[in-house]
């Protein structure tokens, strides 16, 4: 997997792409998420789905099936640059274990300034905003909170 995801990351990247995920599924499926800070359209799933069937062929990747998308607007935070991109943002997060009986949180991502992160998030008792200090380590998964314009 790890060899897979390198070829792929080298090839996105190469297009001006950025890989925020990628998924092998049943029945040979492999499904590749990427983003731009301009967003991603349907051309640019094309674009990139044309270029890795030729770079999987050349690299003899075994695979079944190509699916290349957004990741959608609750965009999964995967590495620190990830958390560095959305500082200020609102997010939802899962930790590995409890913190005050909890595992998930809804908030507004921030950094420390010793490096670490944190989630501002109502407790819900009277609305108080409280801070929750982390490592990345310490996250089992985090996406953003989706904002629709209409």
């Amino acid at each position: 997997m790890a060899a897979v995801q390198d070829i792929v990351e080298r090839a996105v990247g190469g297009m001006g792409y950025e890989l925020v995920d990628l998924e092998l599924g049943a029945g040979g499926l492999l499904r590749v998420f990427i983003d731009a800070p301009a967003g991603i359209r349907m051309e640019d799933c094309e674009r990139v789905s044309h270029q890795l069937s030729r770079v999987l062929a050349v690299e003899d990747v075994d695979y079944q099936r190509l699916e290349v998308s957004s990741p959608g607007l609750d965009r999964p935070l995967k590495k620190p640059a990830d958390y560095e991109r959305f500082c200020g943002a609102e997010v939802t997060l899962k930790l590995r274990r409890a913190f005050e009986g909890r595992r998930n949180f809804t908030g507004v991502l921030g950094r420390e300034e010793d490096g670490r992160w944190s989630l501002d998030f109502a407790d819900g008792k009277g609305n108080t905003v409280r801070r929750l200090v982390f490592a990345l380590d310490e996250v089992e998964r985090a996406r953003l909170v989706p904002k629709y314009r209409f």
